[in-house]
């Protein structure tokens, strides 16, 4: 545990957060030296400025640090930011400028040509942006984000089958978990007894998140894949846990057998292999026939790999299937974590 990296957490009170302040707490890597949030919070023991959320309580080592302000003058080399986008698009950069590197859970950045959006199993070289970010923006530190958490579900499932069939039509519909809308969230009689089917820019970041995330980067730019995305979201009276019903059209149909052996055999690159986030079984097929569900497969590999089950024939298109994810885990600071893992592990956090 000793010359571990300092880091900070931005955001440090609210419900993603708390999940960097838990992943964080003993990491073999990261030491956490701060922990920053808006005016409210600053300047108050950390167990006094946060009303914890999250299964368990406060890390005891971390209940009287002081919470500090929202300034690029923290203890920190790397800074993981759980910020409204609104928030995010105002302070990321102030970070990123004072030579932090960034690694964001917040869709401030996501579109921005320059800033890797990263899922690091599943596109590890976009990471190569970032010598572009440091030409077009002059920072000497940098940003990177991971995407929106139904989309970090979706894409981990569709990445191993649109590389072995080719991947053309995505048809997703997420029942998402209350906890993906943050504390105090949606009201209680709004969400119980209910399904809510709205969730404000929800299907949009499903859809370019996905094409971004299964593109490629030529010469240091961006480019999409070339798929026809059609995405429903939901709002589910479910704590954690995002649940994604696909139907998916290929280049070359597969038959449910080949997609399954090509889910269960993915692992990503050996070096994400093993980082300490990551799961041995990035994918976990699930051959009961009512698997996988919330409650029961959210935590598999500590919340970081996702499940897939029911994959069958589909009469519309080719194939149909389940997916379930962790989202403030795998989709929110777990992938966070995983993300800065990866930049230690390639020199470019030191």
């Amino acid at each position: 545990m000793a010359n571990r990296i300092p880091v900070a957490v931005l955001g440090a009170t609210g419900a993603v957060g708390q999940r960097f302040v838990q992943l964080l707490t003993e990491h073999p890597l990261f030491e956490i030296a701060a922990l920053a949030a808006s005016k409210r919070s600053a300047g108050r023991g950390y167990a006094d400025a946060c009303r914890w959320v999250i299964p368990g309580d406060p890390p005891a080592s971390l209940k009287e640090m002081i919470v500090s302000p929202l300034e690029a003058d923290l203890p920190a080399r790397l800074v993981f930011s759980a910020l409204p986008a609104d928030v995010a698009r105002e302070v990321e950069p102030r970070f990123a400028e004072a030579g932090y590197a960034v690694c964001s859970n917040a869709s401030a950045f996501r579109y921005e040509p320059d800033v890797p959006l990263l899922i690091p199993e599943v596109n590890s070289e976009h990471l190569s942006l970032i010598s572009a970010q440091h030409k077009v923006r002059g920072w000497p530190g940098f940003i990177v984000t991971n995407p929106n958490c139904s989309t970090t579900g979706i894409v981990m499932a569709l990445k191993p089958l649109h590389d072995a069939f080719g991947l053309k039509k995505v048809f997703a519909f997420t029942m998402q978990g209350a906890s993906g809308a943050g504390y105090p969230g949606v009201p209680s009689l709004d969400i119980l007894d209910n399904v809510i089917p709205y969730i404000g820019g929800e299907e949009e970041k499903i859809a370019r998140e996905t094409r971004l995330l299964l593109g490629h980067v030529v010469n240091e730019e961006q480019r999409e894949a070339e798929i026809t995305i059609s995405a429903h979201a939901n709002r589910v009276p479910v704590i954690d846990g995002h649940t994604i019903a696909l139907s998916l059209g290929f280049e070359h149909k597969p038959t449910p057998g080949e997609a399954i052996e090509v889910l269960r055999t993915f692992t990503g690159p050996t070096d994400v292999y093993n980082l300490p986030s990551a799961p041995k079984m990035p994918i976990i097929v699930r051959n009961e026939e009512d698997r996988p569900q919330p409650r029961r497969d959210r935590n598999a590999e500590g919340g970081m790999a996702v499940s897939v089950g029911r994959v069958r024939e589909c009469p519309i298109l080719d194939l149909r299937m389940l997916v379930v994810v962790h989202n403030t885990i795998r989709g929110a600071a777990g992938g966070s974590l995983l993300n800065a893992e990866l930049l230690v592990k390639r020199g470019l956090v030191k």
